[in-house]
């Protein structure tokens, strides 16, 4: 199983911060089980990116987080519901 280091941006925590209370909840556990195993197939933790850098995860059945992964740390820079993450990977 593979562990990574994690680190967020400004852009990701001003997003987290304006989520609403229940989903900031459910972030942190999907958080604290992907730092345990980001293979657990509930998580969907994959490549969204042609170019191999960019993957999401799971947060529930209507939001994802985004981050950038360079060798075994990845950045997380997004987080919040799928027309949001649409936007999102159409501006990358």
């Amino acid at each position: 199983m593979k562990q990574y280091r994690s680190r967020i941006t400004p852009n990701f925590l001003r997003m987290y911060r304006a989520l609403p209370t229940e989903v900031r909840e459910r972030a942190r556990r999907a958080y604290r089980r992907w730092r345990e195993n980001p293979d657990l197939p509930g998580l969907r933790f994959k490549r969204v990116w042609a170019d191999g850098r960019i993957y999401s995860v799971r947060i529930d059945a209507r939001h994802r987080a985004v981050g950038e992964l360079l060798g075994d740390e990845i950045t997380w820079d997004f987080i919040g519901d799928h027309e949001a993450y649409a936007r999102y990977l159409a501006s990358l």
